[in-house]
């Protein structure tokens, strides 16, 4: 049986404000020709296939249309709810669409009934881990006790309920689960959001052990923690950290006796992403920079005076530049300006001043201290404000 191993779609999720609806139904409905052309049995996401609990209604549109796509190229589909998803509203009508070939495992209390299904060499087991949240979850697995808290205990428990359910299967049976989790050895990004608040987040690989392949999801580089435990990574980028990425799934093959091999297939890159720094005059002028005026761009100005009207002037030549930051070049770096000590003891000049300095790393030049004076000086009856 062959595998498409892949999660974290986050449907619907802008980039610095910029729509990006159509570039992951174009990258996503791209894999039912991969499903097509590799012969994929089976496609597993492993969980945040919205990127919000209650997606618009035009992300819910994307996300059909992509189900439909890959079902229609001849592959069933199984999925879980990742910490992103809303495991009751994604649930919805399960057993309906399980008819239809899509397999949405969203209950805890059902994570040991595999969906069974089957090929040449007998059956094949695939388990839902939806992700857990540690709290609720561990009162719906009946974990009671100040011992049985945190993600290592849940998802313990959890993985002990598959196992016993694996150890009842036919000894010819292939397990495959699915989880969202943050595995020790894996390696984060800036995009995937917290999944622990005051504790440890992370589990170890171990957790896992007992099965033949455990597609992971939650972390959004492809990543490989062992030969039958890896992230396959979200399809797009969604943070400038990731620029580097290679952005793929995993072709899984199951033959008789378990795991028989994975390999990477890579997904194109709709806007490739990219990073500057330096003055604004010499990004706007540098020839050497023309290769990516159609990448999503991050730029790091380092100009000792903050140049005005920066992002307008750099989307004159890079359109797609979503994100900026000043630091200048050797000068001190900026910190957090505590407004009462800043004004204590100051007029409305010095007020002034002080917040133009802190701003942008300058005072108010001649032509804009007469501003500032004709404005403080300016009265309803002739009387100065300051």
């Amino acid at each position: 049986m062959r595998l498409l191993h892949t999660s974290d779609w986050h449907i619907g999720r802008t980039f610095h404000g910029r729509d990006r609806l159509p570039e992951q139904e174009r990258v996503l409905t791209g894999l039912a020709e991969l499903v097509a052309d590799e012969g994929v049995d089976v496609v597993v996401v492993s969980g945040d296939l919205y990127d919000r609990a209650v997606p618009s209604g035009e992300a819910v549109e994307v996300c059909q249309r992509v189900l439909a796509a890959l079902r229609a190229a001849g592959a069933t589909l199984v999925m879980i709810p990742g910490n992103h998803d809303s495991a009751s509203r994604l649930g919805a009508f399960a057993d309906f669409a399980a008819v239809g070939g899509l397999h949405v495992l969203t209950r805890i209390s059902r994570l040991h009934e595999p969906v069974v299904l089957a090929d040449d060499h007998g059956p094949v087991a695939c388990f839902g881990i939806p992700y857990l949240d540690p709290d609720p979850a561990r009162h719906h697995l009946g974990l009671v006790g100040g011992g049985h808290r945190g993600h290592i205990a849940v998802l313990t428990e959890a993985m002990d309920r598959v196992r016993d359910a694996v150890a009842r299967l036919p000894p010819t049976t292939r397990t495959v689960v699915l989880a969202h989790a943050f595995v020790t050895g894996g390696q984060a990004s800036e995009s995937e959001r917290p999944i622990s608040v005051g504790g440890v987040e992370q589990v170890p690989g171990s957790v896992f052990d007992g099965v033949d392949y455990v597609a992971l999801g939650h972390l959004h580089g492809p990543q490989v923690l062992a030969d039958h435990l890896r992230y396959s990574g979200s399809p797009l980028a969604y943070s400038f950290s990731e620029a580097a990425h290679r952005k793929s799934v995993w072709i899984v093959d199951l033959d008789a006796d378990g795991l028989a091999g994975v390999r990477s297939h890579a997904l194109p890159v709709p806007r490739p992403l990219a990073t500057v720094s330096g003055p604004l005059a010499e990004l706007l002028a540098d020839e050497e920079l023309t290769v990516l005026e159609e990448h999503y761009l991050s730029a790091t100005l380092t100009d000792p005076v903050r140049p005005l009207d920066a992002m307008r002037r750099l989307q004159r030549r890079f359109p797609h530049a979503v994100h900026l930051e000043w630091r200048p070049e050797g000068g001190p770096a900026q910190e957090r300006l505590n407004y009462s000590s800043a004004v204590r003891g100051r007029d409305d000049r010095e007020v002034t001043a002080s917040f133009l300095a802190h701003c942008r790393g300058a005072g108010p030049s001649e032509s804009e201290a007469a501003l500032i004076e004709e404005a403080l000086t300016e009265t309803a009856g002739g009387r100065e404000l300051a």
